[in-house]
């Protein structure tokens, strides 16, 4: 039973809902994916980017002083790089060719697709990775070249900050895109890598003059219950207080591969496990090429600069019931449900909670992940109104064409070669 709970729960710990400890702005809906020269022509003019003020409480406008840098003096490379008076030019007016745009966390899950993306775009992409990466560390060095052909892919490691002075900005970067995520939710990974990796490009990015950061966040960090969430959030709070770059968090909402747990069971004729009657908590996925088109969108829109942007993918926001009923027609089969109380999940993580206090090490983050379950179970992943205490479905922006149901439609004909799930899998399920 417990295995069949994490599972349908396993939303991928990057994908969730907005926080309410922001203040004084409003959100932007976004409009559909810009391409090639067009990305330049919409510089002139943003009156096709519709702004709904709907949860005042979001962007904050950054006028804290910038905290001192963790680094020591910037390396001599990095001095070279900034200018010399502190001023630079704005890089969105260069033909994207010449705009370096850095991406860590390129062979991550989403990471793949906006560094192709960019690319794609015509930008001048560096690719900065482990020598070993993709799921389970089975992608080597010339695999990850060959993923990335005709992209300058860099090796080194984001927890060493002389290896990104060295390797990963050695040359002038004018846009760091961040899409490191910790690969399980737990714990120590998460501090480790949602904060403290992150933490080490943004540092290195405003002691090397970099002029923008872009953050692939998570629309969940809106109520801050689990280790990843705050760690990003406090991520985010140092982004917004460094006076010299500035940044947009990109805040999705579920991925595909988030809510493809079931497909193949269905398939095979197994019920549809849901917690509840199905409709405790919804969610509008977003594909990760739609994801990708729009973070490659923060890195030219001027509509982006400084702002915190909650993100969903087209239509309505989908319960469980509603992807559960989606599948049974997909597939043909007969409806069957297998209701699960979220009492049921309170018991198990309050079992591990005990079972931690005497074996940290072997069960702190196997309580961890029962509270992931759980969070997902019954929370939604939309924008958040924190005077309501209620989720907002249309407020929720949407972003780019490619629906749910079409997602469904290709996964119960083809597979789902693609969304594997690797270290977030459960029990090896849909793992590779």
């Amino acid at each position: 039973v417990f295995e069949m709970l994490l599972q349908r729960s396993s939303v991928c710990p990057s994908a969730c809902a907005t926080h309410q400890h922001a203040s004084n702005s409003s959100i932007l809906a976004p409009t559909r994916p810009i391409t090639g020269s067009a990305i330049h022509a919409h510089l002139a003019s943003t009156s096709d980017i519709r702004q709904a003020s709907l949860i005042r409480n979001l962007n904050t406008h950054r006028a804290t002083a910038a905290p001192s840098l963790s680094l020591s003096k910037p390396s001599m490379l990095c001095r070279a790089a900034a200018t010399a008076d502190g001023i630079q030019e704005d890089y969105r007016l260069r033909d994207p060719k010449d705009v370096r745009v850095l991406v860590v966390g390129c062979t991550g899950y989403i990471g793949k697709f906006v560094t192709k993306e960019l690319a794609r775009r015509g930008y001048n992409v560096v690719a900065f990775t482990r020598e070993q990466a993709g799921i389970k560390g089975k992608m080597g060095k010339e695999d990850i070249k060959e993923e990335f052909e005709g992209i300058d892919v860099r090796f080194g490691n984001v927890m060493d900050v002389e290896s990104l002075k060295s390797v990963a900005f050695k040359d002038k970067v004018d846009v760091v895109v961040s899409c490191l995520a910790s690969r399980t939710g737990g714990i120590k990974d998460s501090q480790m890598i949602d904060y403290q990796a992150t933490k080490n490009c943004l540092d290195v990015a405003r002691s090397c003059g970099s002029s923008h950061f872009v953050l692939l966040s998570a629309i969940c960090v809106q109520k801050p219950e689990l280790e990843f969430q705050r760690a990003k959030l406090r991520l985010e709070n140092d982004l917004k207080a460094a006076t010299d770059i500035t940044h947009s968090i990109v805040r999705p909402t579920a991925f595909f591969k988030s809510v493809a747990g079931q497909v193949q069971l269905i398939k095979d004729g197994a019920p549809f496990v849901m917690f509840g009657d199905g409709t405790l908590a919804a969610c509008k996925p977003i594909s990760e090429a739609n994801l990708a088109s729009f973070i490659a969108d923060c890195v030219v829109q001027r509509d982006k600069i400084n702002q915190v942007l909650p993100i969903g993918g087209p239509g309505k926001a989908y319960t469980a019931r509603d992807q559960a009923e989606i599948l049974f027609r997909l597939t043909g089969k007969p409806q069957n449900y297998f209701p699960v109380p979220v009492a049921l999940m309170d018991g198990i993580i309050g079992i591990l909670d005990f079972l931690a206090k005497f074996f940290p090490e072997q069960m702190e983050d196997a309580a961890e992940f029962g509270r992931i379950g759980r969070y997902y179970a019954v929370e939604s992943m939309l924008v958040w109104d924190p005077v309501r205490q209620q989720y907002l479905p249309d407020a929720t922006p949407s972003y780019g064409d490619e629906t749910l149901e079409a997602f469904f439609a290709k996964a119960v004909k083809e597979g789902l070669k693609g969304q594997e799930l690797g270290d977030q899998a459960v029990f090896g399920v849909n793992e590779e």
